[in-house]
């Protein structure tokens, strides 16, 4: 499975975008538009509704007002289009412990369509800093290392658009390179959505939207 593949035309569409629950609005009027080779950020504190808006844009939560927009190679996605055709790397993601982590990715590929082969299975855990620990139980994973699985499993289906929600969390030095490594190489076949409030994730955007807490 080579890192980079055929270069996708995609293009994100963000159009007076809100979100509200009950009587609390959590944001409005959210516009940006963002093409292939570009990193979207969007920043804000804690509580600003940052994984709020990533979950609207894979599609996962509606929108209580305006509407995203997504099309890759010239052809407007639906929501369920749009849901295959994005990687997303969330806090929310539960990993089985009691499975190896090559099960998990194997039981991830097999609910999107996919039969991996071993050597695709190394390259993916080679790619994420993971070498040689696809037999391990997940349960013996530390929280960097399950941080990177889920990078693993994010890119299964080398997605067109990549959602990272805080995304280098409990990662050391060599992660955070890897991470940026993995967002250089998605903004040559695609685009990249980063969910933040750290400065310096901040500074690998190419458009950012900022939210009010």
């Amino acid at each position: 499975m080579a890192a980079d593949e055929s270069r996708a035309d995609v293009k994100l569409d963000l159009i007076d975008v809100g979100r509200r629950f009950g009587r609390r609005t959590v944001f409005q009027g959210l516009s940006a538009e963002v093409k292939t080779g570009q990193t979207l950020v969007i920043a804000g504190a804690n509580g600003s509704g940052k994984s709020t808006l990533m979950k609207i844009i894979a599609g996962l939560l509606p929108s209580s007002s305006g509407r995203v927009e997504v099309a890759v190679d010239g052809m407007s996605l639906n929501t369920q289009e749009r849901r295959r055709s994005i990687g997303f790397v969330s806090p929310d993601l539960t990993l089985y412990a009691e499975l190896t982590g090559a099960e998990n990715l194997q039981f991830f590929g097999r609910l999107n369509g996919l039969s991996l082969t071993r050597d695709e299975l190394i390259t993916l855990f080679e790619r994420v800093g993971l070498k040689g620990r696809g037999r391990d139980y997940v349960r013996s994973y530390s929280s960097g290392m399950r941080q990177r699985l889920k990078y693993a499993f994010a890119l299964l289906h080398r997605p067109a658009i990549l959602l990272l929600d805080e995304p280098t969390m409990n990662l050391d030095a060599q992660g955070v390179q890897i991470v940026q490594e993995i967002v250089a190489s998605q903004k040559r076949r695609g685009m990249v959505v980063i969910a933040t409030n750290e400065p310096r994730e901040v500074a690998w955007g190419d458009v950012v939207v900022r939210l009010e807490s």
